[in-house]
């Protein structure tokens, strides 16, 4: 097959890696069943390492989703501690320090948040916890026993999720915050044991009046991306 730069898929492709963010304010809206059927339709063709599929998602309707936010409101009452089934970074150094630093310099900055003002920036945080006020939420886990590459095929899974939402004018956001909190959701869903908490995907349909959705982070270049040997 001939390759053309301009050909359809390619550039449908690119709009849609350079047009997705993560969306941090829903509108209440719930996307119709047959939507949803149609991105996992999409995102199920995702790659594995010898096609194990590892991925499972447990997708929450407005009203289970606003009974989990309840859930995690009264866990977190004291403060949200983390305890994810999978271990987070030790630390953010270097490059990824700097990363860091920026994205979270750009959401506060569309919301008006000082620097070092830690209680409004606190009360951001605890935003994950209602899921940005998505009508959905869905918890990806993955098999236990296929270690760190199950939860490597699952990020495919998750990316390619995404796309196919984007591509249906559903507005999304991946939220390791989600996976802190993996005690109360396995309990909620009742995730057995084998099953780990990946993270969690809140879904809906973008609030576009709403500041926070203006922003945009940047990305690496192409020269930072590779070394050809």
């Amino acid at each position: 097959m001939t390759f053309d730069p301009d050909d359809v898929a390619t550039a449908t492709l690119e709009r849609l890696l350079s047009d997705r963010w993560s969306c941090r304010s829903f509108r209440s809206d719930e996307v119709p069943r047959a939507e949803i059927d149609r991105v996992l339709d999409v995102a199920r063709r995702s790659p594995s390492w010898c096609n194990t599929q590892p991925w499972h998602l447990h997708i929450t309707s407005a009203q289970r989703t606003a009974d989990l936010k309840e859930a995690l409101a009264a866990a977190i009452a004291d403060g949200p501690d983390q305890r994810p089934d999978l271990p987070f970074p030790e630390s953010y150094d270097g490059v990824y320090r700097d990363r860091r630093r920026e994205s979270g310099r750009q959401l506060y900055e569309s919301l008006g948040i000082a620097m070092g003002d830690r209680a409004a920036s606190m009360r951001q945080t605890l935003r994950n916890f209602d899921f940005f006020g998505a009508p959905h939420v869905a918890i990806l886990t993955t098999d236990r026993s296929l270690g760190t590459y199950g939860a490597v095929d699952c990020g495919l899974f998750i990316n390619n999720f995404l796309l196919a939402a984007h591509s249906r004018g559903i507005a999304s956001i991946p939220q390791a915050a989600l996976a802190t909190q993996a005690p109360i959701l396995r309990d909620f869903l009742d995730l057995p044991d084998d099953r780990i908490v990946v993270v969690g995907i809140s879904f809906g349909y973008a609030d576009l009046d709403h500041a926070v959705n203006a922003y945009r982070t940047d990305r690496q270049s192409t020269a930072d991306v590779a070394t050809f040997v």
